[in-house]
């Protein structure tokens, strides 16, 4: 027993001498830093503006079409800064991820954040289709020396009415991003709108799987115009969360401190989205925002909250 009490003294005596072994740093777990949220606002250069809709696929679940959508759009403005985007979502996918999947693709690529608006729509143009990204990106050189010149829905029976409408209002600028809103898609319309604005970037939404009534509403912004402030922001979609007046009033006083923030505010707002769940939605949202530019009021099959009457996003020049 004393031999086998001394062998063991011994033993620990040896293995206290050996120096500690090192921690592998793989065994050490790594805390990844969450995605940061987009701004609420970003701000560009007017002359610099340039516009882009992503090409649709209907390959793969929402999260992979919003990389792709990216990744397209990105290469078709030969990787310019980003710095606002509209996602029109449509299918099953839930409309909440896309900021987060675009805030996951830009830091990947070391890029900054652009301010985002995220709608839920009825139907895209493809089948199987869940996304459908408009860009707003700053090209290195000046590029709308005249300004620019933004056109409000024009509502209409027809899409042909309502793209005349837009070319009445646009008169000689060249179109640069025409959308339009319709009660169902149907094969031919993004070339029909192609056809008739050459230049421009297009894009084609069925805003909810049922139409109330049967109607299309084309909005476009062109190349010379009005718009000569030096710097534009846009903001990202605000919910109004409810269907009474404090919900709506609340909605719009976000928006007015994103804008004041930085540094403009909502007299200064050029143009105004509000994509509402229903008439009546859209209704108190232009009775809440009382006077001011004219706003474009669409139903949409949904916004980014479950609990939301209407989303409401705008531009506005920079003080």
């Amino acid at each position: 027993m004393r031999h086998w009490r001394l062998a063991a003294l011994g033993t620990l005596i040896v293995a206290s001498a050996l120096p500690a072994k090192k921690k592998n740093p793989d065994d050490v777990t790594q805390t990844l830093d969450l995605p940061k949220d987009p701004p609420m606002v970003a701000i560009a250069e007017t002359s610099r503006l340039v516009f882009h809709v992503s090409p649709l696929s209907a390959k793969g679940l929402l999260s992979q079409q919003t990389r792709d959508a990216l990744k397209a759009v990105l290469k078709l403005s030969g990787n310019l800064p980003v710095v606002h985007i509209r996602a029109f979502v449509a299918g099953s996918g839930d409309p909440r991820r896309v900021p987060q999947i675009i805030s996951e693709a830009f830091r990947e690529k070391k890029l900054e954040l652009p301010s985002v608006s995220v709608i839920q729509a009825g139907a895209l143009q493809m089948e199987g289709a869940q996304v459908a990204l408009e860009t707003v990106s700053v090209a290195k050189k000046e590029v709308n020396s005249d300004g620019l010149a933004w056109v409000e829905a024009q509502t209409a029976l027809s899409l042909e009415k309502s793209i005349d409408a837009v070319a009445m209002r646009l008169g000689s600028a060249p179109a640069l991003r025409v959308s339009c809103f319709v009660s169902a898609v149907t094969p031919g319309q993004a070339g029909a709108v192609a056809a008739r604005f050459p230049s421009a970037a297009v894009d084609i939404v069925q805003p909810q799987r049922e139409a109330a009534r049967t109607e299309v509403s084309c909005e476009a912004v062109g190349r010379g115009g009005s718009i000569r402030a030096p710097k534009l922001a846009f903001t990202g979609t605000r919910v109004a969360f409810g269907s009474d007046d404090k919900a709506a009033a609340l909605a719009f006083q976000r928006l007015g401190k994103d804008l004041t923030e930085a540094g403009a505010g909502l007299p200064e707002v050029l143009a105004m989205n509000v994509y509402s769940l229903s008439g009546r939605a859209a209704e108190l949202a232009r009775k809440v925002r009382g006077t001011g530019p004219p706003i474009t009021a669409i139903p949409f099959e949904g916004v980014a909250s479950v609990e939301g009457s209407f989303a409401v996003d705008a531009i506005a020049t920079v003080k």
